[in-house]
Order: C-alpha cells, then sequence, then structure tokens
C-alpha cells in the first residue's frame, strides 16, 4: 500500500515561516548589534541596515537632490556607509551618524557641480521628461523648494528635513538636538518663515 502524499506546500510553507521568523528576529535587532554583526563577518547584518535606513535616506536626498541624481547619490551614501561601518564607534546613534554622512554626501554632490559649473538644478525644460508621475506643475515646485532649501542656514534646513524628510515630531527632534521643545518649535517657526521667503521669489 502506497504512503500517501504529504501537503506539496509543506516545504514551500516552512521556508516562509522560517523567513518571517528571521526577519522578525532582525526588525527587533538594535543598530548597534547589527553593526557588531557586520564588523564580525555577517555581511547580511548590512543588508538589514540597509533595508531599514534606505527609505528615511532616499526620502532626504529626494527633497535636496535633483530628480536625476537621487538614486545616484543614495547609492553613494550607502557605499561610502559600506566602507566607513566598520570605523564607527557608538559615539552616537547610527542613524545620526548616517545622516551627517548623508550631509557630507549632498554637499559634496553640489560642490562637484560648483566645480563644472553646472546649474545646482536641472533646468525645468530638462526635468519635464523625468517627472515619474508628477504633474508638471508638481516638479516645478519641487524644483523651487529644492534651490530654496539650498539657500538656508543649516540649521533651518536640517530642521525642514528633520520634520518633512524623516516625519519626526518637535519632541523628537528636541531630543535628537539637545534643544527644549519651545526652542525647537521657534526655530522650525523662524526656518519655515525663512523657505516661504525665498519661494515668494521663485514662484
Amino acid at each position: 500500500m502506497s504512503r500517501p502524499l504529504g501537503n506539496p506546500f509543506s516545504a514551500f510553507a516552512a521556508t516562509k515561516y522560517m523567513e518571517n521568523i528571521f526577519n522578525s528576529v532582525i526588525q527587533e535587532t538594535s543598530d548597534e548589534v547589527l553593526i557588531q554583526q557586520f564588523k564580525d563577518g555577517n555581511k547580511d547584518a548590512f543588508n538589514a541596515l540597509y533595508q531599514r535606513h534606505l527609505p528615511s535616506v532616499y526620502k532626504r536626498v529626494r527633497y535636496v537632490i535633483p530628480e536625476s541624481d537621487v538614486e545616484d547619490v543614495t547609492q553613494e551614501i550607502f557605499i561610502a556607509t559600506l566602507k566607513s561601518l566598520s570605523s564607527f564607534r557608538g559615539d552616537s546613534q547610527f542613524s545620526t551618524w548616517l545622516r551627517t554622512l548623508t550631509n557630507h554626501k549632498v554637499a559634496e554632490f553640489y560642490r562637484k557641480r560648483a566645480r563644472k559649473q553646472e546649474p545646482l538644478l536641472a533646468s525645468f525644460s530638462e526635468a519635464k521628461g523625468r517627472t515619474d508621475g508628477l504633474t508638471a506643475k508638481m516638479m516645478e515646485e519641487r524644483m523651487s523648494i529644492q534651490s530654496a532649501l539650498q539657500k538656508l542656514p543649516e540649521n533651518y534646513r536640517e530642521i525642514i528635513l528633520l520634520r518633512f524628510a524623516e516625519d519626526l515630531q518637535f519632541n523628537e527632534i528636541a531630543e535628537l538636538t539637545d534643544q527644549n521643545l519651545e526652542a525647537t518649535k521657534s526655530l522650525f517657526r523662524r526656518a519655515i518663515a525663512a523657505l516661504r521667503e525665498h519661494l515668494d521669489e521663485t514662484l
């Protein structure tokens, strides 16, 4: 008598179950533990860090870099992260360290543009072909915001990016920047006023 066939999906289900457990463990693992695992030779630990922080880095870059260069700059940031991670000492949170690295790469992008005497932002006519689902008006507004952000003092630009690009609440920004809540809100109001002033000049 032949033995009954097992559930043909059991192996697949077991594999997916183990993947879900693995992903759950990764999600609950702190950045610091993942960094130590990477230093100990576990390359998958960097992949976990990459997946965790890619959305916030990409969104921040997209706020300040021309659309056509966002992916390249984001890639450069994580290549630099991979090369430098072994020297990370934990003096600050990894997210703070990565934010600083991101800002450095953005500044480097604009320095290279300036040396080549290229416009800081692509012309509107060039950008219209790369709207990626955006209307021409939305693309024009985005370019105007990027241009205005570049004209702001660094502390103004940073608090706007923390609030909008990283979706941080004011109490989180205050803790991150070591300021009290009222000072943080006051800085944000001044930054927004300055941004509007620059936008009024361009829109």
